[in-house]
């Protein structure tokens, strides 16, 4: 799998459930989860997205590992504002609160080691131990690996179906699935473990 910017709720069902290795070898592409995630603010679902420089002006070639990101410390700003908007009513947002804000602050600028850090930072939220093993070279087809690498793809619909709960805005938009982990985290709190536990990869798995 691929490390994403605050990984969808299939995505962190996967992580959670079985043994992740991260694709470290692979190219940057446009339009994917490695640089963009989404949440649920008052007029509905809404993106965040991570502006990257590409070598030379150009992404193709690039490897993921290697991009960097835009000015970083206005962005960072700019979606930490819209995450307090957003979530500031729900249950448990002052609960973890503290342990996110910093990943806002600071300017580091590599986007592969960032969402390495998220997801970090994450599991310390969730008291979970999160994945340390990387990819050494890039195969097309894995051997010895189920390839989930195609769950980073944004404008694919996820095959991964998630069971609804409750969310800050839910009574005016209705239930919005699959959303950034950060939705989850910030309305089911403790009870976020046990739901990506819950979450059925049959689909995913061919079970």
């Amino acid at each position: 799998m691929h490390p994403a910017y605050f990984p969808s709720i299939a995505t962190f069902s996967v992580i959670v459930q079985q043994n992740v290795v991260w694709e470290a070898q692979d190219h940057f592409q446009k339009q994917t989860y490695r640089n963009r995630c989404y949440i649920c603010t008052d007029q509905g679902k809404h993106r965040l997205n991570l502006p990257v420089k590409h070598m030379g002006g150009k992404a193709r070639g690039q490897k993921y590992s290697e991009v960097v990101l835009d000015d970083p410390s206005r962005w960072k700003r700019l979606h930490w504002r819209a995450l307090e908007t957003a979530y500031s009513a729900s249950p448990y947002f002052e609960f973890y609160e503290d342990e996110l804000k910093p990943l806002f602050k600071g300017d580091e600028n590599n986007l592969y080691a960032f969402n390495l850090k998220i997801l970090e930072t994450l599991g310390h939220c969730l008291g979970l131990q999160m994945p340390q093993q990387k990819t050494e070279t890039f195969e097309k087809c894995p051997s010895q690996y189920f390839d989930a690498r195609f769950l980073i793809e944004a404008k694919k619909r996820s095959i991964i179906s998630t069971e609804p709960y409750t969310q800050v805005f839910g009574e005016r938009h209705g239930f919005v699935a699959n959303l950034s982990i950060l939705d989850l985290l910030f309305n089911e709190g403790p009870n976020t473990v046990s739901y990506l536990k819950r979450q059925s990869l049959d689909a995913l798995l061919g079970g």
